[in-house]
């Protein structure tokens, strides 16, 4: 699902950005790339997950909240990040029914 990446209190051109960033797909990608890597990398903070995978932190930082709205992602526990050394919120994927399904033995 698309959320519109700008605020009501943003200027038209933060608006008008933000509706191009959907318009054309790359937000959908964006995310998709944040959300596989919460899944190899579960319990990183947005800059260690950006470090981990080659990615510009600000565009994971952004992708984050909207993956949690979708209900893909939640917060872990706050920890002291590897990077930064302050206090920040991780990430975790939610999985699916498949994913948790037991391996056969």
């Amino acid at each position: 699902m698309s959320h519109l990446p700008a605020r009501n209190t943003d200027p038209d051109t933060s608006r008008e950005a933000a509706r191009d960033i959907v318009e054309s797909g790359m937000q959908a990608q964006q995310q998709a790339q944040v959300a596989a890597a919460v899944r190899r990398h579960p319990g990183l903070t947005s800059r260690e997950l950006a470090d981990a995978a080659s990615m510009d932190r600000h565009k994971v930082a952004r992708r984050l909240p909207e993956l949690e709205a979708d209900g893909l992602v939640v917060h872990g526990a706050p920890r002291v990040c590897k990077l930064s050394g302050k206090r920040c919120q991780n990430w975790l994927p939610v999985l699916s029914d498949a994913d948790q399904a037991p391996l056969a033995a």
